[in-house]
């Protein structure tokens, strides 16, 4: 297992895992899955998506009010990020040996991990 390093629009921001905005007419697992393709260049069938939980704190995100829900997917096997869109990078690092990461993106791979 491991978090996705997508540092984000302007590389002072410590990493994040892939997300964004959900679109007009669009799902949330739909957003999920065209996010991380788009951020992290890895392209997941919706049905290898699953649902870890909204994560809503009022505080969690400086820049505003935002409601994050979480998903995770199992790889058949290694693929390598690729950072596009927003990020400015892309890797994995071990769930074990995670640097300080935004918001509170470690609160949430701790609730995938536990699942």
């Amino acid at each position: 297992m491991g978090s996705c390093d997508t540092p984000g629009q302007k590389s002072a921001n410590p990493p994040a895992s892939p997300g964004g905005h959900v679109e007009g007419g669009e799902t949330s697992l739909a957003a999920a899955a065209r996010e991380l393709e788009e951020e992290a260049g890895i392209a997941v069938p919706l049905a290898g998506l699953r649902q870890v939980g909204a994560f809503d704190d009022p505080g969690r995100d400086p820049r505003g009010r935002y409601i994050s829900v979480a998903y995770t997917a199992t790889l058949p096997a290694p693929v390598p990020p690729t950072a596009g869109d927003d990020a400015t990078a892309a890797r994995w690092w071990p769930l074990n040996a995670l640097p300080d990461l935004a918001f509170d993106h470690a609160d949430i791979l701790a609730a995938a991990a536990a699942r």
